[in-house]
């Protein structure tokens, strides 16, 4: 029986021919494992800590004007960063910071901050807009405009890509390479780096894997207007990725953690990265790096 090829684009799923649903699999998929055999300095494991500095674009990124969601976002900032980067300093450990290119302009000393003290500053969309909403131009646009934005408020190019809620369109990984960025982190195939494909083809584009297991938000998030309330404890959420970060380390792998300076950074949840921070940074078998420099070492190795 010959494949059917005269597709259309209002056929349901179970109606779409192979082609079809093979072709939307195999658009962005994960390719060879970069998980190398060694960490730097002989560490088990490496660790990547990352805050999504969001501020007050949860709110505008949707056209809505609420003002006590706005304020929320500004606490990350006013309150937030300064705790996240004095624990940081303490256990004199690196971090990468996303960085919507709107919340930069709004708080315009944080992104340089972030770099004069050691870290690294990332993407994170302009106005933490969601890329599969967006006609490709558009994207394409927004993601230079915040590219270009970063580097001015920062002093230094972003080389990484986290996608706003981790959302992905069919165009997002070729703008990334376009754009000659070194590595992604908004995918989920793997606990350890991997390198994309693009319909079946090596990219050299490094991915670091996200994962909503290992991201404060999911716990902790607030509408008082939905369904959506905080339900598990702060000591229950350490426990989580503390366990998380115990198996990456059992398994010589990489444990990356995802949080908000609104969401961990209050004076009940901060603990949890101070805890965190103490047990990384304490161990001489761990190797904890940006982002970018994890996804270059992933990277230099493979190809050597």
């Amino acid at each position: 029986m010959s494949q059917r090829t005269d597709q259309t684009e209002d056929e349901l799923p179970w109606q779409w021919p192979e082609a079809r649903w093979r072709g939307a699999v195999e658009r962005v998929r994960a390719g060879r494992s970069l998980k190398p055999a060694a960490w730097p300095n002989g560490a088990r494991c490496a660790v990547a800590l990352s805050f999504d500095a969001d501020h007050e674009t949860n709110e505008l990124r949707d056209g809505a004007r609420s003002i006590g969601r706005m304020s929320q976002g500004e606490y990350g900032a006013r309150r937030g960063v300064p705790r996240i980067l004095d624990a940081l300093a303490r256990h004199a450990v690196p971090a990468t910071f996303f960085v919507p290119a709107v919340a930069g302009l709004l708080h315009p000393n944080e992104p340089r901050a972030c770099v004069e003290a050691g870290h690294e500053i990332a993407l994170h969309g302009w106005i933490h807009e969601l890329n599969g909403t967006l006609p490709e131009a558009a994207e394409r646009e927004l993601m230079l405009r915040a590219a270009d934005t970063l580097e001015r408020l920062s002093g230094t190019r972003p080389v990484g890509l986290r996608t706003p809620s981790w959302d992905y369109s069919p165009h997002t990984l070729a703008l990334i390479r376009e754009m000659g960025l070194l590595y992604d982190s908004s995918l989920m195939a793997d606990d350890d780096p991997y390198e994309l494909l693009a319909d079946g083809e090596p990219t050299g584009v490094v991915e670091l894997p996200v994962e909503w297991i290992r991201d404060d938000a999911v716990y902790f998030n607030m509408n008082r207007f939905q369904a959506l309330r905080p339900y598990t404890p702060p000591e229950a959420v350490l426990a989580i990725f503390l366990r998380e970060f115990e198996r990456a380390h059992a398994e010589g792998g990489l444990f990356l953690l995802t949080m908000h300076p609104h969401v961990i950074g209050y004076r009940s949840r901060i603990f949890i990265l101070e805890e965190i921070l103490a047990r990384v940074s304490g161990r001489a078998d761990v190797w904890c790096a940006t982002h970018a420099d994890i996804a270059r070492y992933v990277r230099d190795k493979a190809s050597s």
